[in-house]
């Protein structure tokens, strides 16, 4: 008999992967909307699984600041993949704006599947809650970023508290089911042109906007292995009460643009490396800058063994992630 999966955010760029593969799979799929209108986005890029697949996706209008439609959301639901995060679209003011909608946002999604009955719940995090201020070679799961380490912004001290917030609340709550996964930077294949941050990155590249790419480590990760991560681990008991690193490895923005020269040579896509002494100027003048200094020539290893033995994925290679967001784009 077919499950109702939660899936909180169903508009991102994860989450429209994770119900597409639900469906797939003959699951029943339940999506929160900030805005109703936005659920013809999701069935039409979700339209090649066919109508029969559809007609187990349905929506509630729901938003992780705001207790309205939580309760209706939870109603009848099996388990939930809590996806949705607050992502600021301008820099703001200060820090509280981004972090306190994402901690109390979490709070918010695990209560009322608590008070529901609700006990499996699958978070997405972040690489940024694992990475930062670590010097463990390579990184594991045992990891957690330094919220103090010079290379955190907002955004990142967001989903360091964020997924604190999820642990702490199942140590209050025994019988809660919890699993996190922690992804890099997705890249990979679109479901539609609605894409994140992570796409916005390789269209940077794409773009030759930069006539040089520093050289700093970045995680990467498909949005299929991403996805495959979170599906497993409805099934894999022994995934429960752990965090997993969800990327296949660290790659250099340096790293990415030859690939994607590689791949495309008629673009104007930076080759030459952004000397450190350069990239050290401009971050007197651009805050994000300054945010990856620190990181210049540091090479970065990872551990996905947990996932691959616990959940099952075998990672696509980072550069053929990259690959695939190249082709997306230049399709555009």
């Amino acid at each position: 008999m077919a499950r109702t999966i939660l899936v909180t955010g169903i508009t991102g760029f994860i989450a429209k992967r994770i119900a597409y593969d639900l469906l797939a799979q003959g699951e029943k799929v339940r999506g929160t909307l900030r805005k109703a209108s936005r659920g013809e986005e999701v069935k039409a890029a979700l339209r090649d699984l066919g109508p029969e697949a559809l007609e187990r996706l349905s929506f509630v209008e729901a938003d992780l600041t705001a207790d309205e439609g939580w309760d209706a959301a939870m109603t009848g639901v099996d388990a939930v993949i809590h996806t949705a995060s607050p992502f600021p679209l301008s820099k703001p003011k200060n820090e509280a704006e981004v972090i306190q909608p994402a901690v109390e946002g979490t709070k918010r999604v695990l209560s009322a599947a608590q008070a529901a009955g609700v006990t499996r719940v699958i978070q997405t995090s972040s690489m940024e809650a694992v990475m930062h201020g670590v010097t463990s070679d390579p990184i594991t799961e045992a990891d957690w970023s330094n919220p103090r380490a010079p290379t955190c912004s907002a955004y990142t001290r967001s989903k360091i508290f964020a997924e604190e917030a999820a642990w702490e609340f199942i140590e209050d709550h025994h019988e809660m089911q919890l699993t996190v996964i922690n992804p890099g930077l997705v890249c990979g294949t679109p479901m539609d042109r609605h894409t994140g941050s992570s796409v916005a990155v390789i269209e940077r590249l794409m773009a030759g906007k930069d006539p040089m790419a520093p050289e700093f480590d970045i995680p990467v990760v498909d949005v299929a292995d991403v996805a495959a991560c979170h599906v497993a681990a409805l099934d894999r008991s022994e995934s429960i009460g752990r965090r997993y690193i969800c990327a296949a490895s660290f790659m250099s923005f340096l790293e990415m643009a030859k690939v994607l020269k590689a791949e495309f040579p008629d673009r104007k896509i930076p080759t030459r490396k952004a000397p450190n002494w350069i990239v050290s100027i401009l971050a007197l003048f651009d805050e994000q800058i300054a945010l990856i200094k620190p990181m210049l020539g540091m090479t970065m290893r990872l551990s996905n063994e947990a996932a691959t033995r616990d959940l099952g994925v075998e990672f696509v290679p980072a550069a053929e992630a990259v690959r695939r967001t190249g082709h997306f784009i230049a399709q555009k």
